[in-house]
């Protein structure tokens, strides 16, 4: 009986067989193998599958949604019957989670992704029928970490330390976890036994999060005191890796020094007295234990690399010392310079002054100044140059070269370095008036002020003086640079005065001839007087005063002469031009018609009732001047008088 059961068994068993193999041949899960997000979006998880069941077919498919830890911790969050969804309750995920499905498709959306997502997510299909079959994807969550910060340690190093700490490079709130690079200048540094040190911190924070902070120490070199350090940050996001440099930090290296050198930084160039020099100690070291001094003739002059010397002068001449002593081992370099500080005296002329010089004689002078370097000299005049180099020689002065000299020395090579002296030079002469400038007409009476300037030297005495000998008392007196000057104001009045100077050279005087005119205001019949001179062809001289009445008044100095043109007064006051122009013509027109009666009644033999010529040009004997007076009434008469005011007949003529 049990030999007849072992063929139907084992019939059974392959047709179980043969059913289960067809079932797992009909259904198919294709997965992603990852999904990267960041933290806090939206992560989709696809499932695909073929099957002839379908979600809907009459077998009917089980669909169910499990997610799995790295520990190996695996939770169902969802299964799917027929047209059935649910979500499991109490998990990490309830509330978060949504699936679309299709024919052969089933998306997972999972909404603000959290770390703890991160892990394996498998979507298992079952037939009733065709068997079940599994895939996975596994999701991957990112947190992009802070800017990185950078600290070095405040206080300097001294290459003679053991391995220090250069500095900490910390950055925050990264996932999966950053990784830390240091670097010294573009060199990537990695721990060398009593060379390099890294040492490192891992925070995991509250949030999952991961901080970070890294520690570089090393054992200085003297090639460090220029070196730069940094840190560079490494993290991963969805689909690449990117990174961070953090800002560089230059770490104080302290090492001693092997050489020095002391300069001066101010002023460039020549230095003179009176600059404000500042030298400075330069070594080739940098170390806090050691000690600089500047020394100048034995005398410390500072405890610093800097030394300030203010207003210098030729006695801070000499060697300046630059000493540095290391005070761990006692060691002593030093470094001189030599300063050089130029001087220029002050000018000095020769001989010295005021000089006195005759006229027409030579003037010699020198000037020179002390000076450390080349000089170039200078003579000024008024401001303009009178002569190159240190003498001055003037032949055959004149009064023209009186004044004051300025003597001024410079160094060329050296900016704003000179000196000057001035001298006084007089010219010894007799004196020399200047000649009178021509004054307007003045109104009788009114102030006229009169300027007299006379060169020489002995300054010469001005006395003004008139025509008969009157000294004028009124007069001020000023000494000039090259002789005096006298003003004196007079009454105007038709007048000479004589401005006389004298010294012990001898004297010179000029003449002031000052002209009044009358200023008479009258009421009708209006009257106008001008005043005038003539040259006759004899070289005589007629003064005429002619009114607008009918009467003139001439003054001849010789009888039987024909004036010429008249020449009017060259300056007038503005106000009475035109009034005394036609006064001149009207007494031209009169003068012109007593000629022309005169020699007509002469030809005719009618004057003084005889017939024949008279000679006009016989002179009366003890008479100085003949006055004519014609009257323009009717019967114009003529009638000479002679100058004593006598009336003759004309048969005394």
């Amino acid at each position: 009986m049990a030999v007849r059961d072992v063929p139907s068994l084992l019939l059974l068993g392959l047709l179980a067989l043969l059913h289960t193999w067809g079932a797992s041949a009909k259904v198919e899960v294709n997965m992603v193998e990852k999904v990267e997000v960041y933290l806090g979006e939206t992560a989709e998880i696809n499932c695909s599958f073929t099957s002839d069941d379908g979600i809907s077919g009459s077998g009917g498919l089980l669909i169910k949604w499990f997610h799995e830890t790295s520990s190996g911790k695996r939770q169902k969050i969802y299964h799917q019957e027929s047209l059935q969804n649910n979500e499991e309750k109490n998990t990490p995920f309830t509330g978060r989670i949504k699936v679309n499905s299709t024919s052969q498709d089933v998306v997972m959306i999972i909404s603000n992704v959290q770390l703890s997502d991160e892990g394996e997510f498998i979507c298992e299909v079952r037939s009733v029928t065709e068997g079940s079959k599994n895939g996975s994807t596994k999701l991957r969550v990112f947190k992009k970490p802070d800017q990185p910060t950078i600290e070095g340690v405040e206080n300097g190093i001294s290459i003679n330390d053991p391995i220090s700490k250069i500095g900490t490079c910390e950055v925050k709130n990264g996932y999966p976890k950053p990784n830390v690079t240091w670097y010294r200048e573009n060199t990537p540094l990695r721990n060398i036994p009593d060379g390099v040190q890294i040492a490192q911190e891992v925070t995991s924070e509250s949030s999952g999060l991961f901080s970070i902070k890294s520690y570089l120490s090393i054992k200085v070199k003297k090639e460090d005191k220029d070196a730069h350090f940094y840190c560079e940050v490494q993290y991963n996001i969805p689909g690449a890796e990117k990174m961070y440099e953090s800002q560089r930090i230059q770490p104080t290296v302290y090492y001693p020094s092997t050489a020095a050198t002391i300069s001066v930084k101010s002023p460039n160039g020549h230095i003179k007295e009176g600059d404000t020099v500042e030298l400075h100690c330069i070594t080739d070291g940098n170390s806090e234990s050691e000690e600089i001094q500047i020394i100048h003739k034995g005398v410390k002059l500072t405890d610093d690399a800097t030394a300030v010397l203010e207003r210098v002068t030729r006695l801070q001449d000499g060697v300046y010392e630059c000493k540095i002593m290391n005070m761990y081992t006692f060691e002593e370099i030093s470094a001189n310079i030599d300063l050089r500080v130029n001087y220029l005296d002050e000018a000095v002329i020769e001989p010295k002054g005021p000089l006195e010089v005759v006229q027409k004689n030579e003037l010699n002078t020198s000037c020179n100044a002390l000076s450390s370097l080349h000089t170039e000299t200078t003579w000024l005049k008024d401001g303009k140059e009178v002569s190159r180099g240190h003498f001055l020689n003037l032949a055959n002065v004149t009064y023209e070269d009186a004044g004051t000299y300025v003597c001024v020395v410079t160094v060329p090579s050296v900016k704003g370095m000179q000196t000057n002296s001035s001298l006084q030079v007089h010219i010894q002469g007799p004196p020399q008036n200047s000649i009178p400038t021509e004054n307007d007409i003045n109104y009788k009476d009114e102030d006229v002020e009169l300027s007299c300037y006379a060169r020489g030297y002995p300054s010469p005495n001005i006395t003004w003086t008139t025509s008969d000998d009157k000294v004028l008392g009124s007069a001020t007196y000023t000494e000039t640079n090259d002789g005096a000057k006298s003003v004196v104001k007079v009454k105007a009045s038709d007048m000479t005065i004589f401005c006389k100077s004298q010294n012990g050279y001898g004297t010179h005087s000029v003449e002031y001839n000052i002209k009044a005119v009358i200023n008479k205001h009258t009421t009708t019949p209006a009257t106008t007087t001008a005043d005038y001179t003539t040259t006759t062809a004899d070289n005589t001289t007629i003064n005429v005063t002619t009114n607008t009445s009918t009467t003139t008044n001439a003054a001849i100095s010789k009888s039987t002469v024909k004036p010429e043109t008249a020449k009017p007064p060259e300056k007038v006051k503005k106000g009475n031009n035109g009034v005394i122009i036609a006064v001149i013509i009207i007494c031209i027109l009169l003068l012109a018609i007593l000629g022309s009666v005169l020699y007509f009644l002469y030809k005719k033999g009618k004057i003084c009732n005889r017939s024949g010529k008279q000679d006009f040009t016989k002179e009366k004997s003890g008479k100085d001047k003949i006055v004519v007076e014609m009257k323009s009434d009717k019967s114009e008469e003529a009638i000479l008088l002679g100058v004593n005011g006598e009336k003759q007949l004309p048969s005394d003529q």
